[in-house]
Formats: C-alpha cells, structure tokens, sequence
C-alpha cells in the first residue's frame, strides 16, 4: 500500500486533524464546512461535503430549507404535485 505523505496519529477519543495545506488546497473553512466520511474495503475517504438536493442529489440551483436541501425543479415538482392533490 501507498501513502500519501503526510501520516497523522489517531488521539485517544479517535480524532484525527486535517492538515492545514489539505484545508486549504480543498477551501475547508473551519467550523463552516463539512467533510464526508466513507470507506471502501481498508480505505477511509474523506471528501468534502456538498450537500445535494433531498429528492434528486443535483449540487445545482439549491436553498436550504429546515435542513434540508432542496433544488429549483424539485420545488417546481412540488408545487405540480400539490396543485394536484388539491
């Protein structure tokens, strides 16, 4: 297996810090952002954390709402589906 240069130690409570040049090679802004975490067989991949829309996952045209992140044309469905029903 290969590394990847820079080798950090886990702390007690499993934490580990995100070299500042990864941070800032990614613009991970402290306390704003967040980072995904994954593993695929013995890898851990952390990402950067995009939120995606709720209903379809697109990055495009989004607001966040209570929480959540919802597209343009996932809202536009909405409103369709509501004038449906009622």
């Amino acid at each position: 297996m290969r590394t990847a240069g820079i080798i950090r130690a886990v702390d007690k409570m499993g934490r580990i810090v995100i070299p500042k040049e990864i941070r800032s090679q990614l613009n991970i802004q402290n306390e704003t952002d967040s980072v995904e975490i994954s593993v695929e067989g013995d890898t851990i991949i952390i990402r950067k954390h995009h939120p995606a829309c709720l209903f379809c996952e697109t990055l495009e045209d989004s607001i966040k709402y209570k929480g959540y992140t919802i597209c343009g044309n996932c809202i536009q469905k909405l409103y369709e589906i509501k004038d449906e029903v009622n």
